[in-house]
């Protein structure tokens, strides 16, 4: 079996806006602040994860409201209301100071581990708002995947497993609250490469960043614990 490398990668780490765009956001200061802006606990998450996995970690702290790294070149989301009528050029700065960079990044630790003969764990560290247009979301932990690719399936449903076991008061579901296969980092990165590469979003519920500190700790405690066992059971 071929070895394994692991990388972290957080693409809404923070709401940092370059004072350069500063103007183009005066005035949305609680958007910036809210989920729309970052998603909250992500860093915090992503940087466990790396610890645990003893890991590379890849973040940005500059908002997705200014460039969504998350999204594909010519995704209508790829910038917000703020920023998509914005003048091209400076659309295309963005670009080439964030947004390729960060991509690169992480493309490049992936490329270089496959190549070296490794199969490769990425999981991108996300949140989810516990409630989106007046609906609840029913989960605790969402973890994203393609349904067909068999070693992320296999991967999924054993960390999942692990994680009801070690937490069973947390609801986890899988290709919740989004799809695996939408447009993404993961997904972009899955067609450049084959099966030695899983590319897993997780998604954390922010009701518990916000439930205090030490219940938030035991969240972050226990995805990293059943991560760990479902890569031993592999």
């Amino acid at each position: 079996m071929p070895a394994r490398f692991c990388l972290i990668s957080c693409e809404h780490a923070g709401n940092r806006i370059p004072s350069r765009y500063a103007d183009f956001f005066r005035g949305h200061g609680a958007l910036l602040r809210s989920h729309r802006g970052y998603d909250i606990g992500s860093l915090r998450m992503a940087r466990e994860l790396a610890r645990a996995l003893d890991a590379p970690l890849v973040i940005s702290p500059v908002s997705r409201l200014l460039i969504d790294l998350n999204r594909s070149i010519g995704q209508p989301d790829l910038y917000s209301e703020l920023t998509r009528d914005i003048d091209p050029a400076l659309r295309e700065e963005i670009v080439n100071r964030y947004y390729l960079p960060f991509r690169g990044k992480v493309m490049t630790r992936v490329a270089q581990a496959l190549d070296g003969g490794a199969s490769v764990l990425h999981v991108s560290s996300h949140s989810f708002t516990p409630e989106w247009q007046g609906m609840s979301r029913e989960a605790d932990v969402g973890l994203l995947f393609d349904p067909g690719r068999g070693p992320e399936v296999s991967l999924c449903e054993r960390w999942g497993a692990a994680l009801r076991r070690i937490a069973p008061g947390l609801t986890v579901r899988m290709n919740y609250p989004y799809l695996g296969t939408a447009d993404g980092l993961t997904t972009s990165l899955r067609g450049l490469h084959g099966e030695r590469y899983l590319g897993i979003e997780l998604e954390i519920n922010q009701k518990h960043v916000r439930a205090g500190r030490h219940a938030w700790a035991a969240v972050r405690t226990a995805v990293c614990r059943a991560l760990l066992e479902a890569m031993s059971t592999a």
